[in-house]
């Protein structure tokens, strides 16, 4: 039962509290045997929540917060996990709240006497709000819009990332176990995270598509750039790569607690290039207006380019929350611009996919600033591989072609 509580806790804290899985799954033993368990049974209720609601809503008249999590859990594990019926539907009574498991009890003996319902409304069954289908069927087509609901419903696989500083590739001791994806990334038949490599900082964990906005930038040994929204640091350490660790790089960000993070990405990975200093990007610094060769806006986002390594965000996000979303990217952009020097490079990216928060911020951006010229643009939608990404690489022109 030990096992069934902990992803039920996990669950509720995701749908009740706005938490994330995969900040809560870290809390637990990574050498605890039922891990995978766990891990299943709370990234497939998240992903089918809708679908699993359907399996018992029609069965209820009134619920309360916590019951609802359980039924969601027990019925994903009833269809599409292997366990027995009578094991779960026990175990998930022992697991109520005591004014609730006779209610449990008898909603889920009927949801397995009845069997699994299928529908072919797609918001429920492949677990998206209707929002979101509706806007993505708006940007991108039906078409396109039912490949991206089938590809995040599939479980995320994770990729590292090669780091040079560190070591040769042919140096890296668990090489035999990597099917690279291209001359940076790699898939792994073991986990990265725990191999040598990893531990000593000889490669990262980071999906190929984000690597796109760092060999946008076109960083050279000794220039001068800025990471105006560094953290985790990724990218930043991908700039410090691409420069050879020579030059300057400055990686902001707002909370003290993430630049120690990246901080230390830096020192484990070989990099001595990088300075970070506590900074709100919405507010332009004057002293450093026109004083860097590249600038890297790595925006906050909705994150619905991401849905698989954080499927939660479909039930977190509201429509609402994209116009306060908007207006952070659009200043942080502003002020961004403004640190450019003439002829230097400006590169706005985010993960998700959202004509308003990609192609439309870009648009408007250029139509404000003339002084900047679109080079490249470029919208990755998810594959077996790739998570879904946008980003645009803009040139600021030299006076003299402005006048």
């Amino acid at each position: 039962m030990e096992a069934r509580k902990t992803a039920y806790d996990i669950l509720y804290r995701v749908f009740y509290e706005h938490g994330y899985a995969s900040l809560l799954m870290r809390q637990i033993k990574e050498d605890q045997p039922s891990m995978a368990f766990i891990s299943q049974l709370v990234y497939g209720t998240i992903r089918n929540r809708s679908f699993l609601e359907y399996q018992w809503k029609d069965l209820a008249i009134k619920t309360r917060p916590k019951a609802e999590v359980l039924l969601d859990m027990a019925c994903y594990e009833l269809f599409f996990m292997s366990s027995k019926d009578y094991a779960v539907v026990n175990e998930a009574v022992m697991i109520a709240a005591k004014k609730d498991k006779a209610f449990v009890n008898a909603v889920l003996h009927q949801v397995v006497k009845r069997g699994k319902r299928e529908t072919d409304d797609l918001s429920i069954a492949l677990g998206m709000p209707e929002w979101i289908i509706r806007l993505w069927n708006a940007h991108y087509g039906e078409e396109k819009c039912r490949e991206l609901l089938h590809v995040f419903q599939r479980p995320a696989v994770v990729y590292g990332r090669w780091n040079p500083l560190k070591a040769e590739m042919n140096q890296l001791s668990e090489a035999s176990h990597y099917t690279w994806i291209d001359q940076w990334s790699f898939s792994s038949d073991i986990p990265i995270q725990k191999t040598r490599d990893f531990m000593h900082g000889r490669t990262l964990i980071q999906n190929p598509s984000s690597v796109l906005p760092a060999l946008m930038m076109d960083v050279k040994p000794g220039m001068k750039v800025l990471d105006t929204c560094a953290s985790p640091g990724t990218k930043t350490q991908m700039l410090a790569v691409l420069m050879e660790n020579r030059g300057s790089i400055t990686a902001c960000d707002l909370y003290p607690h993430r630049l120690a993070l990246i901080d230390q990405l830096m020192e484990k990975t070989g990099v001595t290039i990088v300075h970070t200093m506590v900074a709100d990007g919405t507010k332009k610094r004057e002293d450093e207006v026109e004083s860097y060769d590249r600038v890297l806006c790595d925006v906050p986002c909705s994150g619905l380019g991401d849905l698989r390594h954080k499927p939660e965000i479909r039930w977190h996000l509201t429509p609402d929350d994209l116009d306060e979303i908007l207006m952070i990217q659009k200043t942080i952009l502003e002020t961004s611009a403004s640190y450019v020097k003439n002829g230097g490079r400006l590169v706005y990216s985010t993960c998700t996919l959202n004509h308003r928060e990609n192609t439309k911020q870009i648009t408007a951006f250029l139509k404000r600033h003339s002084e900047f010229e679109l080079m490249e643009e470029k919208t990755i939608f998810p594959d077996e591989i790739h998570d879904g990404f946008y980003a645009a690489c803009m040139v600021k022109k030299e006076r003299d072609m402005i006048e």
